[in-house]
């Protein structure tokens, strides 16, 4: 997909990638780009800078989402490309057993990281459908193809992410509809709250502009996995390939980086 001249949708794009991913495709050309946050302050700052449009919303509210979108279509006449970007982050806390976390992390992961992305690809697919074409780029993370040690919940939901993500490209890939998911390991955002970003950060933290920058290299070759850190590819080859060693090396590396022991 080449931007110039799209209508593109990014939620979670108040700050951290969702906020790099609107600045870049403004530079691209995007007709209008759409920053949706349930912080609609920073959403509105971030929309006046690009001469974008901005809604404060929940993305765990399909009647939102469903109510955002039929406006965007009704102003610009259609969405070209939909972010699914907005994410939490939570740890397994005491006794840090993998089900340590409250089932209301559990619960707000799932909404946020799963159902959200459901919640938009329904409200876009109609029209995307009617006119044959359309883009999905979903926000996961490696964690979703590896793991994420010390937090179970985001782990699971965003396998999940993938998982949903998938069964979008193999459904709709003959109606003309594109899908990409981004998969990064850490970033330097709000999430890692300035730090090293952990386990996550073995392999250095990205800034949000570079991963936008990995971004709009996998949507104009319009591949499914976007990768910015590269190491991440190797990484998945050796789970494949001997599943019971990749555990062990997992099980290694929480042993060695810290992460508090049951």
């Amino acid at each position: 997909m080449q931007l110039a001249g799209k209508v593109a949708v990014v939620t979670g794009g108040a700050n951290g990638i969702g906020k790099a991913l609107c600045e870049r495709f403004h530079q691209e050309g995007a007709r209008k780009v759409v920053v949706v946050d349930l912080e609609e302050k920073n959403a509105r700052v971030v929309a006046d800078s690009l001469e974008g449009d901005a809604f404060g919303l929940d993305v765990r509210d399909e009647r939102q989402i469903q109510a955002m979108v039929a406006d965007v279509e009704d102003r610009h006449g259609q969405i070209d490309l939909f972010c699914s970007n907005a994410g939490i982050i939570a740890l397994d806390g005491e006794p840090w057993w993998a089900t340590s976390a409250p089932n209301e992390t559990w619960q707000a992961m799932w909404e946020i990281h799963v159902m959200s992305h459901v919640f938009a690809a329904r409200a876009c697919l109609p029209a995307m459908l009617d006119r044959g074409e359309g883009y999905f780029l979903n926000t996961a993370s490696a964690a979703g193809l590896l793991n994420q040690i010390g937090d179970a919940a985001y782990s699971t939901t965003k396998h999940a992410a993938i998982g949903f993500a998938e069964s979008l490209a193999i459904t709709h890939g003959d109606d003309g509809i594109k899908v990409s998911v981004l998969c990064p390991q850490a970033v330097a955002t709000r999430m890692i709250g300035g730090g090293d970003g952990g386990t996550a950060g073995v392999d250095g933290v990205l800034s949000p502009e570079q991963v936008a920058d990995e971004v709009v290299n996998g949507l104009d070759s319009e591949q499914f996995l976007i990768l910015p850190h590269k190491e991440v590819i190797e990484y998945r080859r050796r789970k494949a390939e001997d599943y019971d060693r990749w555990l062990g090396g997992m099980r290694k590396l929480r042993r060695h980086t810290g992460v508090p022991q049951a």
